[in-house]
């Protein structure tokens, strides 16, 4: 059995990957042979700079502007995917917004943004792949959640309520699709060195067992894993340092 997947033939859109976390997954993707969308909301130019890494491993990109907390951008970009590369095979929902706030500060609008730009952005762009995959007899799926699911985190209650409803979102759809060939599954990052952690840095770096920040690398690398599991499904994996246990 290969130690890693081989996804040649496979067309995978990651959310918000212009950067970070979703930039590093989607090069990861195309390293093993995917075709990838790098889907943004405003920062075309490093966008355009992750597809020209992906075409330099000899894979298809293409970039494609889309606010993915709205219904009808989301729809467009599915389409603009399957026009470009193909119907989707992979759909990473990474796309996120991090705005640290205190319980006395949190007003409704951020708290509403918040879930609609990482929990209701899943939501749609699931709902919107779906039905091709459970067509076609097969689909990965892919949520980005966090640490902040299950413990305090560093941001806020809005962002915790956001990753725990993704969690539920993974949960709920694992159970009701994977008699099609499709999975779906949880990947938690806490602590990674990335632009949300830096004002929190000195203090993160203390709390983490093994010492150190992770890396957007070491997450791809375990997204890269779920994604090649036919048999994981509904589960959410950690990756922390040894901060926390599931």
């Amino acid at each position: 059995m290969a130690l890693y997947p081989d996804l040649g033939g496979r067309v995978a859109l990651v959310t918000g990957a212009a950067r970070g976390i979703g930039k590093a997954i989607a090069l990861t993707l195309a390293e093993a042979g995917a075709d990838v969308a790098v889907n943004y909301r405003e920062r075309a130019d490093a966008a355009e700079a992750t597809a020209a890494e992906i075409w330099r491993f000899g894979r298809r990109a293409a970039p494609v502007q889309a606010d993915v907390a709205r219904a009808a951008e989301v729809r467009r970009l599915v389409e603009a995917v399957a026009q470009e590369l193909g119907p989707i095979d992979i759909l990473i929902n990474n796309a996120g917004i991090s705005e640290p706030c205190a319980i006395e500060e949190l007003t409704e609008e951020a708290f509403d943004r918040t879930l609609a730009v990482n929990l209701k952005s899943a939501f749609l762009c699931t709902q919107a792949v779906l039905p091709g995959m459970r067509e076609r007899g097969f689909g990965r799926i892919v949520n980005i959640s966090s640490g902040a699911a299950r413990g305090a985190g560093v941001v806020g209650v809005h962002y915790n309520a956001s990753k725990a409803g993704m969690e539920g979102l993974t949960r709920g759809y694992a159970a009701r699709v994977v008699q099609d060939g499709v999975t779906v599954n949880a990947v938690a990052p806490s602590l990674i060195a990335t632009e949300m952690i830096k004002p929190h840095r000195s203090a993160s770096v203390a709390k983490i067992p093994l010492g150190r920040l992770g890396s957007v690398d070491e997450i791809a690398s375990v997204v890269l894993m779920v994604v090649g599991n036919a048999y994981m499904t509904g589960q959410t994996v950690a990756a922390n340092g040894g901060l926390h246990f599931n």
